[in-house]
């Protein structure tokens, strides 16, 4: 059996495959997506949740409301794990050395 026999034997073999397979595909029942129910939960767990979904429902208004700001920052620090609320340095200013410090010239 030479190279060109044992490629189309290959081919055929793969072309058979693959319209099996679609066969098999467009045989199967699916679900119509309307059919599923969703269910959304009756009550709340806690009271964080429900002020994070008042908060998702104020929608840009949120970013004015303060205790939306608090919620989201509480929900920010129980994702990251943190015990304590960051706290900024910002009282102090930051001051950048000079780029002329540095320089060659400056020595």
């Amino acid at each position: 059996m030479d190279g060109k026999t044992l490629a189309r034997i290959i081919a055929v073999i793969f072309v058979a495959i693959a319209v099996a397979a679609t066969v098999v595909e467009m045989t199967r029942k699916e679900d119509k997506p309307g059919a599923a129910v969703l269910e959304a939960p009756a009550t709340s767990q806690s009271p964080l949740r429900e002020g994070l979904r008042r908060c998702q429902v104020l929608g840009e208004g949120a970013l004015r409301d303060s205790s939306c700001l608090r919620l989201w920052t509480e929900q920010r620090d129980r994702f990251l794990g943190s015990k304590a609320p960051f706290v900024s340095s910002t009282s102090q200013p930051v001051t950048l050395p000079s780029p002329d410090a540095n320089s060659p010239r400056a020595r």
